[in-house]
């Protein structure tokens, strides 16, 4: 890796504790630039590190950028779930397709889908429940739609045979059901630092697969 790449993946690992401790004191001020900061780092990194920028790079890169307008739209105060929940859907996509036009295996594909499907139908049976429980029957349809993606985006993953991604997907999919159990089932005081934990290593995978 080139020096500017280190040093954004230095900034992304500095700007990541930072958000970890602004969550942990309650610090909005430090979470309003650390979070933000910390993604848009492992965005740099994607673009300034020297592999080949196939098609797979660009979906990628593209990708994170919508994961920022995501981090920006949850973090803000107001009701922006919906928009924050639209910019990851759209993340997840992207992250997909990226993994899709690599090269991929057949029986990884077939595999990762016989095992996320019911994993899938688990994690919506919970969410999509407790959401129709709580009252709030408008979120059914955009959740249920992003656990669709964010599977898909996992099995596109295992499919590419990187096991640095796949673990980054995973650890995706580990941070968004923690957001999902902590605003609709029942919120827990170590959460909040745990889905930015766990999103900040996902990130970190899914931009270390490009190596």
């Amino acid at each position: 890796m080139n020096g500017v790449a280190w040093a954004m993946l230095g900034l992304a690992a500095i700007m990541s504790l930072a958000d970890w401790v602004a969550v942990t004191r309650e610090n909005s001020v430090l979470e309003y630039v650390s979070k933000p900061a910390a993604t848009a780092a492992f965005a740099l990194f994607a673009v300034s590190v020297d592999v080949e920028h196939t098609a797979s790079w660009t979906w990628l890169v593209v990708a994170l950028v919508f994961c920022l307008f995501g981090d920006v739209f949850l973090m803000l105060p107001g009701n922006l779930f919906v928009p924050g929940l639209a910019s990851f859907a759209v993340a997840q996509v992207m992250f997909a397709v990226g993994f899709a036009v690599g090269e991929t295996s057949g029986v990884r594909w077939l595999v990762a889908t016989v095992v996320a499907i019911p994993v899938a139908s688990m994690l919506a049976r919970r969410f999509v429940g407790a959401i129709r429980s709580g009252g709030h029957t408008e979120l059914v349809v955009p959740v249920s739609v992003y656990v669709v993606v964010i599977t898909t985006m996992a099995v596109a993953a295992v499919a590419s045979g990187s096991w640095v991604s796949i673990a980054g997907a995973i650890i995706f999919m580990l941070s968004d059901a923690l957001i999902a159990e902590t605003r609709f089932v029942k919120a827990r005081p170590w959460q909040p630092v745990g889905i930015m934990v766990t999103y900040h290593l996902a990130l970190a995978g899914l931009v270390l697969g490009l190596l």
